[in-house]
Formats: structure tokens, C-alpha cells, sequence
């Protein structure tokens, strides 16, 4: 059982390419090509911008290719990506086909694409066939996630796409499609306004299960700290993975964790990140 983590936290204090040779001395076997900053988006006027960023440059393949090298030489890979969002932006819509082929080019074999939170299970699968092809052309699989909605103090309290087990399947089930798979964000599926678990999510999942992301919260907030840090019961999520002989890596989203943290200490936040992912993978290994 693998371990890895989102290297978008600490390229935002050292840069992607020192994030990578963190990831890979702190002890991961994998990094997670975290793609957000490929687009500034407004939260308050819902509108997204075209960034400054590597991945938008001519040489964007070159970027993920020089961090695919610089992860190949300290003996550790990318598995997966996370593509920008939200997909009823414009501008993350120009970015996705992008992102996919970037996580090719790094190694990776899936990529995140976030489901429009408010289309239904048919509407997405709209969205996620148009997208197929192409990334079937890179020979990556599309995950889809479970998402949520907000109220005016930022917490969870609506149904999103794939936020009930019931949704969650249908979206993997009505594409049907072996390029769409399943990534559980094990924070969101907590949120007490999403009134279900991580527990319920992975026993409905299933087979259709093959990525995670994995963070602590308090139950009501999106908080994406360490596992073992806040309320969420780690060993119930351990023990339900293990019921459905999920095989895939265990991968850190805990992209919060950092704020706190400077260039100068963000290798000791990172080492931190990477004992709490080997804690995590000790006890399932253990059931």
C-alpha cells in the first residue's frame, strides 16, 4: 500500500520542484501534480482568469516532464492529478484537456476532474464524455469526486454531485465508462450537512473506488489537516477500505496543513504529512 500527497501546499511557500524532492525525502512513494493554479478563480464574483503558471506556457510539457525527472531520481512517481476547477468556469474548461495531458507527461494515471456541483448524474456524464476520448488518447483515467455546497458562513449544508452514495454511483454508473472512476474525499463525505460517511461512501463505492483523498475536519468544516488531528474516525475509514480490498494509494490532501508554515520550515510540515500517511497506512495494514 502506497503512500502519497498533493504537492500544491508546499510548491506555494518553495515551488513545484522543491515540492517534489520534499514529498519524495519526507518518506512518500508518490506525489499528487496538484494543477489548480493553472486558473485564478474569484470565489466572490465566480469568475476565473487564465494564470501566470508553467502549465499554461508553451513549454507546459517540459514543466511536468522536469518533475517527473526530478521525482524518478529520488525514487518516487506521480500517480495522480488534480485538474483545476470549477468546471462551469470557462476558463478551467480550456485548462482541463491541458491538465490531462500534463499528468501523462508526469507519469500520472489519473486525474481529478471535479463534476459541475449542481448538474444532475446525466448532465455530468455529458460533460465527462466530452472529455473521454482525449483522455483516453493520454492513457489516463478521469476521476470524478464527491462535492458540496455552501451556505453564507462557508459550511456544508447542501447536496452536491456525487455528495450521497446514491448520487456518487449513479454519476460512475450513468457514464459507464471503465476512464471514470471513483475519488472519495474523505473530508467532504464527513461534513455532517452531507449526511452521510466515509464509511457509507466506500462501502457503496466499491469496486468503483480507486483513488482518496484524505484530510481531517471537524465534522462541519472542509478543514484539510492531518488525519488524527480533528474528529474524523480513521480507524472506521481504515477498516471499510479494507472491506472492499481497495487497492489503490493513499493519497494526502491535507492542503491546509501548510499555511502555517515558511519556505524555511516547510520540509519539517511535509516530514509531518508523511507520518501521518504512514500511521494511516499502518493500520490497515494491521486489520
Amino acid at each position: 500500500m502506497k503512500i502519497s500527497t498533493e504537492i500544491g501546499s508546499a510548491a506555494k511557500l518553495v515551488g513545484e520542484q522543491k515540492a517534489v524532492e520534499y514529498v519524495a525525502k519526507a518518506g512518500f512513494d508518490a506525489w499528487d501534480f496538484s494543477m489548480f493554479d493553472m486558473v485564478n478563480y474569484d470565489w466572490v464574483t465566480h469568475k476565473g482568469t487564465i494564470a501566470d503558471h508553467p502549465l499554461n506556457k508553451s513549454n507546459y510539457l517540459a514543466f511536468a516532464r522536469e518533475l517527473r525527472q526530478i521525482g524518478n531520481d529520488l525514487g518516487i512517481h506521480c500517480n495522480q492529478s488534480h485538474a483545476p476547477f470549477p468546471v462551469n468556469d470557462q476558463a478551467v474548461l480550456d485548462c482541463l484537456k491541458r491538465a490531462i495531458e500534463a499528468t501523462a507527461e508526469a507519469g500520472g494515471s489519473i486525474c481529478v476532474v471535479h463534476p459541475d456541483n449542481n448538474s444532475t448524474p446525466q448532465q455530468n456524464a455529458e460533460f465527462y464524455h466530452s472529455l473521454l476520448p482525449f483522455a483516453k488518447g493520454c492513457g489516463v483515467k478521469l476521476a470524478t469526486e464527491n462535492m458540496w455546497n455552501w451556505d453564507n458562513e462557508n459550511r456544508c449544508v447542501c447536496a452536491a454531485a456525487c455528495s450521497s452514495p446514491e448520487s456518487f454511483v449513479s454519476h460512475i454508473d450513468t457514464v459507464n465508462d471503465s476512464f471514470l472512476v471513483a475519488c472519495l474525499d474523505i473530508g467532504h463525505a464527513e461534513m455532517q450537512g452531507a449526511k452521510t460517511s466515509a464509511v457509507k461512501m466506500i462501502h457503496a463505492l466499491n469496486h468503483r473506488l480507486c483513488a482518496l483523498h484524505i484530510h481531517d475536519n471537524d465534522l462541519i468544516n472542509d478543514s484539510h489537516q492531518l488525519p488524527f488531528t480533528m474528529q474524523i474516525d480513521f480507524a472506521a475509514v481504515a477498516r471499510a477500505l479494507k472491506d472492499i480490498n481497495y487497492k489503490g494509494y493513499l493519497t494526502l490532501e491535507a492542503d491546509k496543513y501548510l499555511h502555517s508554515f515558511t519556505a524555511e520550515t516547510c520540509f519539517n510540515g511535509v516530514c509531518n504529512m508523511a507520518e501521518s500517511m504512514q500511521r494511516f497506512r499502518e493500520l490497515y495494514l494491521s486489520l
